[in-house]
């Protein structure tokens, strides 16, 4: 049986020596859409930042693509973040450069050297995510949601298992955050796991899945209709 792509037993996430969640127990496996909800402040981006080791961790076990997330050292984070797609709500996209040039960016700076190959990768993800012919453009002469499924381009780069997407329809309008969710949807189908921080409760009840709670820094899973 293959192991969860991502294990944590018992684990306390700090902020500033602040107790940010306590006592978080989750496994993620390959294939796995869940969604993280729950109220401005209490906690869903710092649950996704403990995640890529950009918050500590105490307590417990914390396991995530082959990394222990309480003995990591700095100069391994890089690596556990190229294991990661990660999706922001605000894109961050770089804005002096192509949508093309955005993604050869961040493929040379994780290691990749042939010309041919940094080409052909940014061809392949962004087909996936419908942009395929946009990569000449801009990032101002894009919409959100275009910009949005760049981004998601973006974090397919290093064929990650596990993505991790901070509101990623949290700028977006209804229909247009149908249209963003259909692609992480169809990414999901291909056997990549999705953990998603969200407020979209439109989204949840339109594709349903297995969603989880933070409240009063504890994180607990809801049944579907009472979300």
């Amino acid at each position: 049986m293959e192991a969860p792509l991502l294990n944590l037993q018992n684990i306390h996430i700090y902020q500033d020596k602040h107790l940010i969640l306590k006592d978080v127990s989750l496994q993620v496996n390959a294939g796995d859409l869940i969604y993280l909800i729950g109220k401005t402040g209490t906690g869903k981006s710092s649950f996704l930042k403990a995640l890529y080791a950009d918050l500590p961790i105490s307590e417990g076990e914390a396991q995530i693509v082959g990394f222990d997330l309480k003995q990591i050292k700095d100069k391994d984070i890089p690596f556990l973040r190229r294991k990661l797609g990660i999706v922001f709500q605000d894109f961050k996209l770089l804005p002096d450069r192509t949508v093309g040039k955005n993604l050869e960016f961040v493929l040379k700076a994780t290691g990749w050297k042939d010309e041919n190959e940094i080409q052909s990768k940014i061809d392949e993800v962004l087909q996936k995510v419908g942009m395929h012919n946009q990569a000449h453009k801009m990032p101002h002469q894009l919409s959100g949601g275009e910009q949005q499924r760049v981004a998601i381009a973006r974090a397919l780069l290093n064929d990650p298992d596990l993505i991790l997407a901070d509101e990623p329809t949290g700028n977006l309008d209804p229909q247009t955050s149908v249209e963003v969710m259909e692609v992480l949807r169809n990414i999901n189908k291909q056997g990549k796991a999705i953990l998603m921080a969200t407020h979209d409760y439109a989204i949840i009840l339109k594709y349903p899945s297995k969603t989880l709670k933070i409240d009063e820094s504890t994180v607990f899973e809801v049944v579907q209709k009472t979300v």
